[in-house]
C-alpha cells in the first residue's frame, strides 16, 4: 500500500528567494574565505592572497570584484607611492560574519561526528 502524500505547510518562497540570493554570494569559490579574513580589518590584495593558500590571483581578483559588485566589500585606493588598494567589509558584509561563524561551528560538530564514527 502506497503512503499518503502529506501536505507541505511551509509557505513557498517568493520568486527570488532571499536564501538563494545570499547563498549564491557566499557559496562562490573562496568567498567565505575572503569574508572571513576581512572580518577583523581591511586587507590589501597581497595580504589576502597570502592569507588564503591555494587561491590564484585570477580567482581572487574575480571573487573580490564579485563581492564588491554585490555590496559585500568595498575597495579603497590609498594615496601612497605606489598606490595601494585596500578591501574591507561593508555593513552588509559584516552581517554575513555571524552566518559564516555558525556554519563553521556546525562544520566542527560534523567533523567531530565523522571522526567518532570512523573510530
Amino acid at each position: 500500500m502506497a503512503l499518503k502524500m502529506r501536505k507541505n505547510t511551509v509557505t513557498p518562497p517568493p520568486e527570488e528567494c532571499p536564501l538563494g540570493t545570499c547563498l549564491s554570494i557566499i557559496s562562490g569559490a573562496w568567498a567565505p574565505n575572503v569574508i572571513w579574513y576581512l572580518s577583523e580589518a581591511p586587507r590589501r590584495f597581497s595580504e589576502l592572497k597570502s592569507d588564503i593558500p591555494g587561491v590564484s590571483s585570477k580567482m581572487l581578483t574575480a571573487r573580490l570584484k564579485d563581492l564588491q559588485q554585490h555590496g559585500v566589500i568595498s575597495r579603497t585606493v590609498k594615496p601612497t607611492s605606489p598606490p595601494s588598494v585596500e578591501y574591507a567589509l561593508t555593513d552588509l558584509g559584516l552581517e554575513l560574519v555571524p552566518a559564516i561563524n555558525a556554519i563553521i561551528e556546525v562544520g566542527h560538530k560534523l567533523k567531530k561526528r565523522k571522526e567518532v564514527a570512523a573510530a
